[in-house]
């Protein structure tokens, strides 16, 4: 049996070198991949914005 298709969009964005090596060190430490990772770390500060309101 395979696994439920995820419901997705893609997000094309341009970062700073600096943001984007944090983000590779970040992965690399990990063992996460990128998309899982900006996942995580989007809906962590959205959390935080909601808490904030």
């Amino acid at each position: 049996m395979s696994k439920p298709k995820k419901d997705w969009k893609a997000l094309n964005i341009k970062i700073q070198s600096k943001v984007y090596n944090e983000l590779e060190k970040y992965c690399e430490e990990t063992g996460l991949s990128k998309t899982v990772a900006v996942e995580r770390i989007l809906l962590k500060a959205f959390e935080k914005y909601e808490q904030t309101k």
